[in-house]
């Protein structure tokens, strides 16, 4: 690749400290754009050459979002030259990208999550409940619901480290290294509890994931993934659950209930409040749907 990339790279890793899952993104969308450029040196294209690249996505059927998302990678990249003095000007400053359609998040009902957390895998007593790995499994999931986690964030935390039963709150580092503090609630601590009596059995060579494995290593997002879906499929709630389904249903049933979207936007970590306006979305199909049940004349019948 392009030496200007990994440099572009470098400093986004160190300066802006961009997560290693960003950096594989703008890894793959740029080495897109070389694959597009046939050849030529990257600081030397011209805005037509990317209208063609931007076209020639489009011809691939790729995705509005996924477009949009490679386009924006191309412009921080020329943006990073022109600062640099490498280019005069960014030649991807002009282009845009096709529009995409505007979709909701997926979020559980109230009822599904309930059937979620407190089905049979949960019931006290039951060989279920008591398998170790089921009452990690209870933790985490109580814990992305009750706290409104990222994967990486949950998957990240450490025992002892940003997990304070006493206070009932969890100290998490987001995204660009930020780090902020979520209120935990009751369940989701019983839950944490019996799963920390749990976990020394599993503990090899001083691990200090909070959330171990059968063999002692810390878990990845797609063994939680996994896990999910299997259990939701058990619990039979009924559709496909994802560890994002349970922070999407965390915001919007918090806004649902309070009325305060800039609380849910400090407790999701958002940067910018627009971020977090679409769960006002959510909770307008929620009003809409009760006015639509009760109100006399909100529909013909």
């Amino acid at each position: 690749m392009d030496t200007s990339v990994e440099n572009f790279l470098a400093e986004l890793e160190i300066q802006r400290r961009a997560s290693p899952h960003t950096l594989d993104a703008y890894r793959r969308d740029l080495a897109r754009l070389s694959e597009l450029a046939a050849g030529a040196e990257l600081p030397t294209l011209k805005t037509p050459q990317l209208r063609r690249g931007l076209m020639q996505l489009h011809a691939q059927e790729l995705a509005p979002r996924s477009i949009a998302r490679t386009l924006s990678a191309w412009r921080s990249y020329y943006t990073w030259l022109a600062r640099r003095g490498v280019i005069a000007l960014n030649p991807a400053e002009g282009l845009r990208a096709p529009k995409r359609p505007r979709t909701l998040p997926k979020a559980l009902g109230i009822d599904q999550a309930a059937a979620l957390l407190d089905g049979p895998a949960t019931v006290p007593g039951t060989s279920l409940a008591n398998e170790p790995l089921q009452v990690r499994d209870a933790a985490i999931f109580e814990l992305f619901y009750s706290s409104g986690l990222r994967l990486s964030e949950l998957v990240g935390l450490d025992w002892p480290g940003g997990l304070d039963l006493a206070a009932g709150e969890v100290t998490v580092t987001g995204k660009r290294q930020k780090t902020r503090k979520v209120p935990v609630g009751d369940k989701a601590l019983t839950a944490l509890q019996a799963w920390l009596a749990l976990r020394p059995q599993f503990v090899r060579d001083e691990q200090p994931a909070l959330f171990l494995g059968r063999n002692g290593t810390r878990l990845t997002p797609r063994q939680v993934q996994g896990r999910l879906a299997q259990w939701a499929q058990r619990q039979g709630v009924g559709v496909h659950v994802h560890p994002h389904m349970l922070r999407h249903s965390f915001a919007s049933h918090v806004l649902q209930s309070s009325g305060d979207l800039r609380a849910v936007q400090e407790m999701l970590g958002h940067a910018s409040i627009a971020a977090t306006q679409i769960y006002t979305h959510l909770d307008f199909q929620h009003l809409a749907k009760i006015y639509d049940a009760a109100h006399p004349r909100a529909k013909n019948k």
